[in-house]
């Protein structure tokens, strides 16, 4: 094992060196691949180097224990011990970090989020929900694109869809996809009543081109003039797009911009994305039900987390982790829940691949 991670120090420290080379630097296609190839390898390289790091200061508290004072002794046996564990936990962790990676997690995201059961209350969630994606996206440094809305007379969305593009986002945000339930006193009630609503979420990873070959002739392409509220957002031009699948059905509108052209370029994004993940679906279906059993996979239909207003809780029912920080989650501090789930799916994986190998 160590021997691999020292190959990938390798790699680490010559991408260093040409992240600093001004030529490199001038290429930013280039950069940017060698940039994220850095983020990539770099959590597993800092946990070998604290390995290491760790090793040799064992080594250098055992030479106290020949020491004749008995308390320097005691200390350095309790030192050594205390250093021990933390060298086991860091064996584990590199093992986690050398499982196979998702050759998804370093894509760009398409996120989309539909108002469920609920009425207009869920079509409002569905518009706090985008919210706070926004705070967590902004604060990460990323970046959000707007494909396509449907907006409702009170502020909420039927439907909105956005591309979301940084370093690494479908790996934070894939276990988001299933239901989102909010359980609370909706504005359009006048008898203070406690409602539940759900809201779906959806995480895809941004087909490329080269991922999904789409042939000209599967698609029907339908023009219209876009709808909304009222005012400027109305197009007086047929500029909306509609594209229709033919051979999965698959349908994607797009009236966000005044251009046809770009309007269709949007759809075509997010209908790559649907079809290489239904192709994904296909093929994990295929597989036998002892692997699913071994590794969580966030479905998508699943309950997955309750946002409680009365309480101020949020609860992940796929890992019991209930916090009562709501307002801080719905702010974007969201690694409040995402860093245990990714913890958790990331062991279940290990179990499954330990128990596949055995």
């Amino acid at each position: 094992m160590f021997s691999q991670i020292e190959e990938v120090e390798k790699r680490l420290n010559t991408l260093e060196y040409e992240l600093s080379r001004p030529e490199i630097i001038q290429q930013q296609n280039l950069y940017q691949k060698y940039r994220k190839e850095h983020v990539s390898l770099l959590p597993l390289v800092d946990a070998f180097r604290k390995y290491k790091a760790t090793e040799e200061r064992i080594r250098e508290t055992q030479s106290l224990l020949r020491d004749p004072d008995r308390e320097i002794k005691e200390l350095a046996q309790a030192e050594i011990e205390s250093l021990k564990h933390a060298l086991a936990k860091l064996e584990d962790e590199l093992g986690l970090l050398l499982l196979p990676k998702d050759p998804r997690d370093e894509k760009n995201s398409i996120l989309e989020i539909r108002a469920g059961t609920g009425g207009e209350e869920a079509a409002l969630f569905a518009a706090d929900l985008f919210r706070m994606y926004c705070h967590y996206i902004e604060k990460k440094g990323w970046k959000v694109d707007i494909l396509s809305q449907s907006p409702t007379g009170l502020g909420g969305f039927k439907e909105i869809i956005a591309l979301v593009e940084g370093d690494s986002i479908y790996s934070r945000l894939k276990y988001e996809s299933g239901v989102h339930r909010v359980q609370r006193v909706p504005e359009t009630d006048a008898q203070g009543r406690i409602h539940t609503s759900a809201v779906t979420v959806a995480v895809l990873p941004e087909a490329e081109e080269v991922d999904v070959s789409i042939d000209p002739a599967d698609i029907r392409v339908d023009v219209f003039r876009s709808s909304g509220p009222g005012g400027q957002s109305v197009n007086t031009t047929d500029s909306a797009v509609r594209i229709t699948h033919v051979p999965t059905g698959l349908v994607v509108s797009c009236q966000d911009e005044k251009s046809q052209h770009k309007n269709k370029a949007k759809a075509m994004k997010v209908l790559r994305s649907r079809l290489l993940d239904m192709q994904e679906e296909e093929q994990r279906a295929k597989v036998s039900e002892d692997r699913k059993s071994m590794v969580g996979k966030g479905d998508r239909s699943e309950k997955i987390r309750t946002y409680n207003f009365p309480q101020g809780r949020v609860t992940d029912h796929r890992v019991g982790l209930t916090i009562y920080r709501l307002d801080g989650v719905l702010q974007g501090e969201l690694d409040l829940i995402l860093n245990p789930i990714l913890a958790h799916f990331k062991a279940e994986s290990g179990k499954g691949q330990a128990n596949l190998v055995s």
